[in-house]
């Protein structure tokens, strides 16, 4: 078991704030965990006891919407905390975090992370400061929905995924989702996600292999109308 004075990753989140004795009394109450692909690590309405560490691997986070249909609002990956808003609220969880690939999470109990909150200011302000960015992030979500079209958003997740996970030795995307999940992130039909991407293969914007995207011309799908 890595300890948590010596993990890189910790670097990536809000747990660099944390002193080096903070950081060894954690390594020695904290859990390791295999998350295989497509297991679910907590569900909507869950109440947690701790947070997790995301050390390798991405998760999506979902909301069943009214209509039966998962609405991703956000992929989290290495560096990230996963629980943390829900512990702090003191509330069960809003979303579903599900293993878009196989994981390797750290799980914190709860009352390491509010003793650190309470005592270290360094480290409650960099948790602010990550809530505040997701916040900003829910909100440009609502803005494009509203002033985009689903073209524009579904290119916009491609240029996104391209620029945040980078591509594989062969050029496609490193992270592979299904038709279902773009439409879900752009909320629309799955068969309009299908159409779309169909459309954006026909003009030369992108090519496909099974579920496999690579982007062929990054420049002009900045620029989808």
């Amino acid at each position: 078991m890595s300890k948590c004075e010596q993990c890189i990753v910790r670097q990536f989140s809000s747990l660099k704030a944390l002193t080096k004795d903070e950081l060894v009394r954690i390594s020695g109450c904290k859990t390791s965990k295999m998350i295989k692909k497509g297991d679910v690590i907590f569900e909507e309405g869950e109440h947690l006891n701790g947070i997790y560490c995301v050390k390798d691997g991405i998760c999506k986070l979902s909301k069943l919407s009214a209509n039966g249909k998962d609405q991703i609002v956000k992929l989290v990956v290495k560096g990230d905390l996963l629980g943390k808003n829900s512990l702090i609220r003191e509330e069960s969880t809003n979303l579903t975090a599900t293993a878009l690939n196989d994981m390797q999470v750290c799980f914190i109990p709860k009352r390491e992370i509010l003793n650190d909150l309470e005592k270290n200011p360094d480290f409650s302000m960099e948790v602010l400061k990550k809530m505040t960015k997701d916040l900003k992030d829910s909100e440009d979500i609502i803005v494009n929905m509203a002033q985009k079209s689903v073209k524009q958003r579904l290119a916009d997740i491609l240029i996104y995924i391209h620029n945040s996970f980078g591509t594989d030795n062969h050029g496609f995307l490193r992270i592979v989702l299904s038709r279902e999940d773009y439409a879900n992130i752009v909320g629309t039909a799955t068969e309009s996600a299908i159409r779309i991407i169909s459309q954006f293969k026909k003009e030369g914007l992108i090519s496909t292999q099974g579920k496999q995207i690579k982007i062929e011309n990054l420049q002009k799908l900045k620029f989808v109308e």
